[in-house]
Order: C-alpha cells, then structure tokens, then sequence
C-alpha cells in the first residue's frame, strides 16, 4: 500500500489515537458538485480496536508512551492494553457517525475577557465617526483615485464629483491589467460588483446614505463565503467549491452598500501566501512572497486594485501580510466580529478584520462589521467606541526597551513620537510561562476541523507540501495527547491574567512587530491589534504593532492616528 491509500491512513490514525485527543470536528471531501461542507461520508471508516480487540499489545503502549511523553510500569502497560480498546470503540462510534461540516464549532466556547474583570466603559461609548478632512477636488490620475482612502472616496462620491460605478470599473480595470504580477485574486465577480455600484449610486441620487462605505469597493479573502460563488479556501481540495450561504461580516458590507470585486487570495487553508493557483506576491518586491494568509487581502490593497479588504487572523494573518506589504492591518478583539460563514480553523482563536490604507478606514470597515451574530457561539454584542477627534494626550503606554533590542530604528522613533505627543510611556514586564505551549489547542483544533481531509488523503494534492505545511502538521497532531490539551489550556488561562494585569495599567502597548511572543500571546488571550506603516526604508516597508485592551480599538486608532501624522507614509504606493 502506498500513502495515497485511504485504507492505510485510517489504519496509521486509528494507531495513533493511543496517544491523542480525537476532537469531535471535521470537514468533508468533494463529491459531485455538492458544496464541500454539506458532504457526507459515503461510507463509515474502518477503525481497528474494540472491546475484544486484542491486537493493541504492550508494546504498542510502550512506544506511544514515548509521544506522549510519560512511563509507565509493564504491569500497568498490558493492563492499558487490556483496557483501551474501550475508549477506542467510543472514538469509532464518533467518526463512523459520519463527519461533521466545517463550521460546526465545539461546545466549549472561548471568551476573551477574563471570569474577574468587567468591560471598561470607555470600550463601549461613543460612536465610530469619520475624520472630517477635505481630500481636495478630485483628482484627473485614475491611479491617484484608486490609491485614496475610503474616507477620500466616500468625500468624493457625496459631493458628486465620483460615481461607485466609475470607481468600481477603475478596480475591475487593474485587477485585469495588475493581478497577472500580483496574484492576489482567486475569482473576481465584476457583473455582482457593477450592479451593487448601480444600486449605490442610484440610491445616493434618491438621497440615501447608508454611511461612509456606501459604494467602496473591497476584496473578501477567499474563505468567506457568499452564496454561489467559489470559496475555496486556496487548497487544491476545495478548489471548486462553491458557497451555499452568505457570510454574516459580506452581509453587513452589502448592508453598507460596499462593493464587492472578488475573493482574494488566501494561503492554502489559511496559511501563508501559497495557493492552488500560485503565490502571492508583495507589490514593492514582486520577487518576494506577500506573507499570509490573508495574502491576497494585503497585497490587492497595497496595490491599489480595491479600496480595502477582509483578511482573518488565527496567528499572525492579518498581521504578517500587512507588515510585508506596508498595509495597515486591524485584527479586532475575539468575539468582536462574527465569523459565521468563514471557513473555520481554530474555532478558540480565529478573527476578521480590516486591511486598509489608512488608520481611520480600519475603524469606518470595523464598526460595519462589527456586531452579535447567533450564528457564532463566540460572538459578543459589545459596541465598537471611536472618537476620532480625541488626541492621544495623557495615554500611558506599555513598553520594554528588551523588546526593542535589534529592532529597526523605525520602531524607537515611534516610541518617541509617542512621547512627542503626550503620551505616558510606562515599562512592562511578561512573566515567565510557557508560551510555546499556546500552540497545542491551534494545532489541535486545526487537525480536527481538517480531519476528513487527513483521512481521505487529499491532503497529498495540495501544493505547499513541506515539513511545515498543514498536511503535515495536520498529521502529527494526532499525536498531542490529550491531557497536554488540557494543560495548555491551562497555561492560556494563566496568560490572559497575566495580561489582564498589565493592561491593568496602562491603555496600550507599544512594540515592534514579531517581539516577546506577543503575537501568540495576544492571539491566544484575544487583544485587539493594530499595525502600521511607519518607515519605507530603501522601498521596503516597515510596520510597527499597538496592541489593545479588550474591546478598545479605539484607543490603539487614536495612537495609530498620531503615528500616521507623524511618519508621514501614507502617500507612498507602489508603482506597478
């Protein structure tokens, strides 16, 4: 039997279920033209051990021992022998039931905020407004109009001197001439995008004005869904997959009146910037990757090919891109923006958020999507607050100066401009945990929704095939015991007090990207993050990071703001 036979994979992961915990989700495989989440088994997985199977010897638990990383006596050995095939006959009761869609989450939930705190009123007052400036006439340079912020464009269009529909059309026009370099779309849908620039349009004229987004065009990152058109989460699987329902965060956006131009690109299953189709490539260096795996998202973007887009973040997805490709990038609080409809991941650690140009459009596309939704059992009805007037006078703002050892000198003139500004800056310390250990329930959790594919052995089709892929992490997770899960789950507790404390104490932090896990950390305790452009040094650009208290991405805005005013990078595109 070669690795491509389905038989032998359920023989190696029946095996492995010695030393794991079998999470209860899973997706499907294709199968006719049926979409891939409503697929079912065609027939129940074989699955050795049993009651009277006798075939699980002590020595077998010997070895697994070594995974799981514990000894035990020969005695107690054959009596774990004689005993497992009980909890093996539970697991093949659960997986010849049939696998479950994608979306199906868990029934423990993940909550951000810890059981001892209370939401800060400063999170939840106020509403979200657009900075009131005058962009100036518009200008005669399609590329100038296509590199504007949303808060220009949206100026432009209610005064009358732009239509959605031309705006629209000046998009489709790029994405046909630019994307060839870029790689950043998977699908474009231009006849949904000109009838929804029409019905902008048409309903301005009648004097409707559904807010600063009525009319913008946008990417989705291709593993959100909108009924009938592909999403295919960039894996070659699932690459004529076609969505049956409509994303909760595309509902609010065609609500806006916002104009959809396509499905970006998307790492395979939400990782990096390589797909079925290619790579993803950065506008300032087409040689190199754009990161991911909201790659598509960053890269269309920074090019000018849509006004913004949706990116999601479970590790750094939001936030890698964006720094790559000098977006501004905010991955909001967990729970803060539904994810029903988006392909799931790690049902405790993913979010959705903004891609943008500019600080203040990450706020106006946040408080569109920004809501309660029933459809996610992690989603949390807490208002966005953003006061876009205030200054940042008299904020205190955590730091380390370890985190910026080796940092780009970019990264302490921002610290600077803080202090420039007002603002308080107050050194912080992590404690001392185990933080390599937040990655088990990712691992984990991403193994269980990609079950079936594992399974089936389609995950041999996709692409990126190296040791540190999915398939292959997908594989070697079936060997994470199951008390380890337990444990790490633990230590994220600790973490989240250990951050609720110091956030206790100031109003944001303040660091370089990628510095002293805190990219994991704020991932797996859900605090919101902002990240910028600050510097283009020699045409590359570099990013600095804000990071939030829970549900005050308001706060981290009004920082971004100032830093934005005082780098003054925000006129520099790329030229493609």
């Amino acid at each position: 039997m070669t690795n491509h036979d389905p038989e032998r994979r359920r023989l190696l992961i029946s095996t492995a279920t010695l030393a794991v915990l079998p999470l209860a989700a899973a997706t499907t495989t294709a199968q006719g033209s049926r979409p891939i989440d409503q697929q079912e088994e065609s027939e129940p997985n074989a699955w050795p051990g049993g009651p009277d199977d006798v075939s699980i010897t002590p020595a077998i638990i010997a070895a697994a021992e070594r995974l799981a990383g514990i000894k035990f006596t020969p005695e107690e050995q054959a009596t774990i022998a004689g005993t497992i095939g009980e909890q093996m006959a539970i697991f093949a009761a659960r997986v010849n039931a049939g696998a479950m869609p994608n979306g199906l989450a868990p029934a423990t939930v993940f909550r951000a905020m810890p059981p001892d705190r209370a939401l800060d009123p400063v999170t939840s007052t106020g509403n979200p407004e657009m900075v009131v400036a005058n962009p100036g006439s518009l200008p005669d340079d399609e590329a100038a109009i296509a590199f504007s912020t949303v808060a220009d464009l949206c100026t432009w269009m209610r005064r009358g001197e732009l239509t959605s529909e031309r705006l629209t059309r000046i998009y489709l026009d790029r994405i046909e001439r630019i994307d060839p370099k870029l790689e950043c779309m998977i699908t474009v849908t231009g006849d949904r995008a000109i009838e929804q620039a029409r019905r902008a349009d048409s309903e301005r004229k009648q004097g409707r004005d559904r807010g600063p987004l009525q009319g913008i065009p946008y990417g989705a990152k291709d593993i959100l869904d909108v009924a009938d058109v592909r999403a295919t989460w960039g894996a070659t699987p699932f690459k004529d997959r076609v969505g049956s329902t409509t994303a909760t965060v595309i509902e609010k956006l065609d609500e806006a009146g916002a104009v959809m131009l396509g499905k970006t690109s998307v790492g395979a299953l939400a990782y990096g910037d390589i797909w079925f189709g290619g790579r993803t490539n950065n506008p300032w260096n087409l040689k190199q990757g754009s990161s991911g795996s909201s790659a598509g998202s960053a890269s269309g973007t920074v090019g000018g090919l849509m006004a913004f887009g949706l990116g999601t973040e479970t590790l750094g997805s939001i936030i890698s891109p964006a720094m790559v490709c000098g977006a501004t990038g905010l991955r909001p609080t967990f729970g803060r923006v539904s994810r029903a409809g988006a392909m799931s991941l790690c049902w405790s650690l993913d979010k959705i958020g903004p891609i943008c140009r500019s600080v203040n459009d990450t706020a106006l596309v946040l408080a569109a999507i920004n809501g309660l939704d029933p459809r996610d059992a992690s989603s949390v009805g807490v208002p966005f607050a953003h006061d876009a007037s205030q200054g940042v006078k008299g904020l205190r703002v955590g730091w380390n100066p370890a985190w910026f050892d080796g940092a780009n000198p970019a990264d302490r003139a921002a610290i600077e401009h803080l202090r420039d500004a007002g603002c308080e800056l107050v050194e912080v310390d992590l404690p001392d945990l185990p933080y390599e250990s937040l990655l088990i329930p990712l691992y984990a959790e991403a193994a269980a929704a990609f079950e079936s594919l594992t399974r089936s052995g389609d995950d041999d089709s996709m692409v990126w095939q190296s040791p540190q892929a999915w398939p292959n992490t997908f594989r070697r997770s079936w060997f994470i015991p199951a008390i380890e899960l337990v444990q790490a789950d633990r230590v994220r507790r600790q973490v989240m007090d250990a951050m609720a404390r110091i956030m206790d104490t100031v109003d944001a932090l303040a660091t370089p990207a990628f510095a002293a896990n805190l990219l994991l950390i704020t991932n797996a305790t859900g605090h919101p993050t902002l990240v910028q452009p600050i510097v283009f040094d020699e045409g590359r650009p570099h990013g600095f990071t804000l990071i939030g208290r829970l549900f005050d991405e308001g706060t981290i805005c009004r920082l971004g703001r100032e830093l934005e005013r005082r780098c003054d990078v925000a006129t520099q595109h790329p030229v493609l």
